[in-house]
């Protein structure tokens, strides 16, 4: 795939073939504008141990995090924005929806991002292009 950038600011946008390059693109995008915008990993931390002088990943520890928390919390204009990457046929899971009926039940926004060029659409319309 030939994947042209989308211009912002001086920086061009890709990343959008892969859902951490979209993941990295939509933060970077939010931060230019103003915005707060983090990753969120629920895979846990690494339970380690030393042998022969190196230290390897034996087993992961269970993280406490919500289960569907969204890829991106972001905070724009002052409203709450979690983000759900979703690329190529990936789609959410039933925790996921919970998560999303969770978070606008208590007012907050909640966004399914498939490409880069959607998210900037969808972002300029909601928050003016702050």
């Amino acid at each position: 795939m030939n994947e042209q950038p989308t211009l912002f600011g001086d920086m061009p946008v890709t990343g959008g073939s892969t859902a951490n390059g979209l993941t990295w693109a939509i933060i970077r995008y939010i931060q230019a504008r103003g915005g707060q915008a983090e990753r969120i990993n629920v895979i846990g931390r690494p339970i380690t141990a030393r042998h022969g002088g190196r230290e390897y990943i034996v087993s992961w520890a269970q993280s406490h995090m919500t289960v569907g928390t969204a890829d991106i919390s972001a905070t724009i204009g002052g409203r709450s924005v979690k983000i759900e990457v979703k690329v190529g046929k990936d789609r959410q899971s039933d925790a996921q929806r919970r998560y999303q009926q969770s978070i606008e039940a208590a007012g907050g926004i909640y966004y399914i991002a498939r490409n880069i060029d959607d998210f900037m659409c969808w972002y300029n319309q909601t928050f003016g292009g702050r």
